[in-house]
This record gives structure tokens, C-alpha cells and sequence, in this order.
């Protein structure tokens, strides 16, 4: 039974400050349709101005923080999941915590004082995005938070926990921390690899967290990053195979690992068996933006997974969640999930 508090996620927040603009806007800052990068000095004025010169829509961001939403969306269970991470103490950080509590989840933000609200400014042209993130505050969370009175009885409370590689490189104490906590009372613990250069560049960080963890989530591009670093080849089915027979604190119930391929089936070995689970096919012409769709995918699993479903149909509900994400333009959740 799905109780206040079930899922438990930590990450990096974003407040997203999204708009249609021409493409002089994204010249002006040097920037590019469908692309993505971290905010650099002569992008720092970009949300104000996005702010003062066009027609804006405000929601809650970061890659944890879509998961939770996605979620807790899928559950229609007030206040089933809780996420933690830091924030500005400024306006643009009180507007997300607004949206996020909007979308029903409990937010425990750590405030930083001299930091501003992490955000990430989305510039729409047509159908293109051009995302540009400031993690800003983001990146100041302390570990002693973990261990303040509201955010460690969030943690007693939770059946699943949840976080993400992005979170992890300058984190990774305090996701060993929650690692433990789940080992010792037999929790579920997942951890998402995130991106590429996670594996390339803090895979000491990741091979530290992951005896942790009961389920690894990757996309097809992460996964074969993960196999090459590790020197087990490119074949996913291997890849999975073998990092799901990795060591492992909690020896109570085996690793599963997923692998996500967008439109093609997702590869997943439960400890024992592999399966490949393909997702509906979805109409070209109703994607609107593929932008969210990993996260919403951790969203949908996570909202089955604490119910104790079977794991085809934790699948099946990322599967269901993520095609929802990309018929929609950006991350957002509106009406009841038709998921059965």
C-alpha cells in the first residue's frame, strides 16, 4: 500500500523558466536549437531577461525532481513521495518550491544563503530546445542536512529511494549515506546512471555507490559508456548481465538492471533472467519533445515499483510515462494517468 512518504528522492533542483523565442534570442547568446550546455558568465542574465521579454511558464526541474513529479503523478496519492535537495534563498527558489508542492510532492529544500536557485532556462523555436543550466545552489547541499529532523524522518518513512548520477558527483557521502540506510532495513535503493560523462569521468564515485544499489537505470548511450569503462564490451544484454552480478550489500534480493533504448525495447536482467520489454509504438507526428523522457520513465517504474508490482509492469509504467512526457511539450503532468 502506497502511504505519505513512500518514495524518497534526492537531487540537483532546477527551477525551469521555459518560452517561445525567435532565433536572434538564442544567437544573441551564442546558443543552438537542440542542444544543451551549463550556463557560462555571458549566460548568466539569460532567465531575467527570458523573464522580462516574453511570455514565460515556470516548472519544477532537475532530473530527480521530473522523476518524483512523474511519480507522484502516476500514484494520485496526496503526498506519496518527498524530494530533497538546495535552493536559493531567493524568489526564483520560493517559486519552486510552490510549483513542486503544486504537483504534490513534499520538498525538503536545504537554503543557501549566498547561492542563487539553480535553474535552466528553456529556449523554444518551433519545436527545438535549447536548454542552458545553472546548477547554482544546486551544487551546495551538505551531507549534515541528511540528519536534520525532517529530512531523516522522510527517510525512516520511505520504501524506495531514489537518486541520480548528476547528483552523486559532488555527493556521492551523502548517497552511500542513504545507500546504507536502505541495505540495513531493506529498502529499495535505484540509482540512475544519468549520463555518459558520469561513467567517463566520476566512475570511482559510481563504483563506489552502486554495491548499493538494487536497480541500475541507464539509457542505451550510458549503458555502453558503462561496459566500455568497465571492459566488457558494447552488448547491452552483457552489460547488463554483468553489472547486475556485481558485489552488493544488500544480499536479501538480487540486482536488476534496465537499460533504456528509446522506441526500441528495453533491455533488463532481473538477477536471473533477461527480458526485453518493448515499449507501445507512438505516432511520429504526436511527439512534441523527447526532452524528459528518461526521467519520466524513472517516474512511472518508481510509482509501480513501490507497490510491489511485477517488474514487467514497472516497465510497461515508465514505458507509459515516458510516451505521455514526449507528446508533450516539456516535462509536465496534467489530467490522471490512463495507465491500467
Amino acid at each position: 500500500m502506497v502511504s505519505e512518504g513512500s518514495i524518497f528522492a534526492i537531487g540537483n533542483p532546477l527551477f525551469n523558466i521555459s518560452a517561445n523565442v525567435p532565433l536572434t534570442f538564442l544567437h544573441k547568446y551564442g546558443l543552438q536549437p537542440a542542444n544543451a550546455c551549463l550556463a557560462e558568465d555571458k549566460h548568466l542574465q539569460l532567465p531575467q531577461e527570458l523573464v522580462k521579454e516574453f511570455a514565460v511558464e515556470y516548472s519544477a526541474g532537475g532530473a530527480a525532481q521530473n522523476s518524483i513529479r512523474a511519480a507522484q503523478w502516476m500514484l494520485q496519492v496526496p503526498k506519496a513521495t518527498t524530494y530533497v535537495g538546495c535552493i536559493g534563498k531567493d524568489p526564483f527558489g520560493q517559486q519552486l518550491k510552490q510549483v513542486a508542492e503544486a504537483d504534490g510532492v513534499t520538498v525538503h529544500y536545504l537554503l543557501d544563503d549566498s547561492t542563487p536557485t539553480g535553474t535552466c532556462a528553456v529556449l523554444i523555436t518551433d519545436k527545438e530546445r535549447s536548454l542552458v543550466a545553472n546548477l547554482g545552489a544546486a551544487q551546495k547541499f551538505q551531507f549534515s542536512y541528511l540528519n536534520s529532523p525532517e529530512v531523516s524522518a522522510a527517510v525512516e518513512k520511505a520504501k524506495v529511494l531514489y537518486t541520480t548520477g548528476y547528483f552523486m558527483m559532488a555527493n556521492a557521502e551523502s548517497v552511500a549515506h542513504l545507500g546504507r540506510h536502505a541495505a540495513k532495513h531493506n529498502k529499495i535503493f535505484v540509482l540512475n546512471i544519468s549520463a555518459p560523462f558520469i561513467v567517463d569521468f566520476y566512475f570511482d564515485k559510481l563504483s563506489y555507490v552502486i554495491p548499493y544499489a538494487d536497480y541500475v537505470i541507464a539509457n542505451e548511450s550510458e549503458a555502453q559508456a558503462f561496459g566500455k569503462k568497465s571492459g566488457w564490451g558494447v552488448v547491452l544484454e552483457e552489460i547488463a548481465k554483468k553489472l547486475s552480478e556485481t558485489s552488493k550489500e544488500n544480499t536479501n534480493r538480487k540486482r536488476t538492471v534496465i537499460f533504456t533504448q528509446g522506441p526500441s525495447a528495453a533491455v533488463v536482467y532481473d538477477g536471473s533472467k533477461l527480458h526485453h520489454f518493448p515499449p507501445p509504438e507512438i505516432e511520429p507526428s504526436l511527439i512534441v519533445d523527447t526532452d524528459g523522457a528518461g526521467d519520466t520513465f524513472v517516474g512511472g517504474f518508481l510509482s509501480q515499483l513501490v507497490q510491489g508490482m511485477p517488474l514487467e509492469r514497472c516497465v510497461a509504467a515508465g514505458h507509459y510515462c515516458a510516451g505521455q512526457c514526449i507528446q508533450t511539450s516539456g516535462c509536465k503532468f496534467t489530467g490522471k494517468p490512463k495507465f491500467v
